[in-house]
């Protein structure tokens, strides 16, 4: 079964059940994936769906932050409810500690001397990391690692 059968799977599910947030992150979730199916004018395999579902996540996140300046309690509740169930679809976040390991590996196959290698150290580590971590996070571990070269 793929991701996407599963998610639609787990709607039919939420329908019968008439859980009502579960119902609505997955519908968004596969609206997101409908919409990225369009505009690549393919089908997503798994790794294009744990794309799109980041952006989702990502997107939840974000809504946390701007509820949050807002004081909106009861949208924050909603967007957290909704991010956590987009989390179970998602690979399992890679700890700090891995992603300081997988940037030394790839500093050193570059050959970065310093913060002038970003880029190239960026490029190689980033799809490695696809879907486990941050690209924000992952920047500045980067960053703090190649200033110290």
């Amino acid at each position: 079964m793929t991701l996407q059968e599963r998610i639609a799977s787990d709607l039919k599910e939420a329908i019968r059940k008439e859980d009502r947030i579960r119902r609505s992150a997955l519908r968004l979730a596969l609206s997101g994936i409908r919409n990225a199916e369009i505009a690549q004018q393919r089908v997503l395999d798994d790794a294009g769906v744990i794309e799109v579902l980041t952006k989702e996540a990502k997107q939840r996140r974000e809504s946390i932050e701007a509820f949050r300046r807002g004081n909106r309690q009861d949208l924050i509740s909603q967007e957290e409810a909704e991010l956590a169930i987009l989390l179970e679809y998602l690979p399992q976040p890679l700890a700090r500690d891995g992603i300081v390991a997988l940037a030394r590996k790839v500093i050193a196959e570059v050959g970065a001397k310093g913060p002038g290698d970003k880029g190239r150290v960026m490029g190689q580590l980033m799809p490695q990391l696809k879907g486990r971590a941050e690209g924000k996070e992952v920047s500045t571990i980067v960053s703090e690692l190649l200033a110290s070269l």
